[in-house]
């Protein structure tokens, strides 16, 4: 009787724990799924990472024998023999002219109709 307890006990203990565990496992299976996307995209992203990384070690390098090659050139004969630049000179619109004064006729007709000397152009 005892051996038929115990076997009824755990047969019970096994089918509670089967079904307890069924809604639970599409949440499983769902988790899963989610994980291998992740750990697909990690991996995705690590070989760019990789492949940018070897990029600018090419990058660096290249640069640096530019560098070299620049430094190590003579610099060109032209700028040597180029004399001394002379002072600049003013460029002659920028002399201030002198305003030649208004005539009689010009000014009265200014009195007359001021209008027609303000707005866009006449400052």
């Amino acid at each position: 009787m005892r051996i038929r307890s115990l076997t009824l006990a755990a047969t019970t203990s096994l089918l509670l724990g089967v079904l307890g565990c069924d809604p639970s496992k599409a949440e499983l299976d769902k988790t899963k799924q989610e994980l291998q996307t992740m750990t697909a995209e990690r991996d995705a992203l690590k070989s760019q990472l990789d492949q940018a990384n070897g990029k600018m070690g090419t990058m660096t390098q290249q640069m640096s024998d530019m560098q070299a090659k620049a430094n190590a050139a003579p610099p060109p004969a032209a700028a040597e023999a180029a004399p001394a630049a002379a002072p600049a000179k003013k460029h002659p619109a920028a002399k201030a002219a002198a305003a030649k004064p208004l005539t009689q006729e010009q000014k009265k007709v200014i009195q007359e109709h001021p209008q027609e000397r303000s707005g866009r152009g006449h400052f």
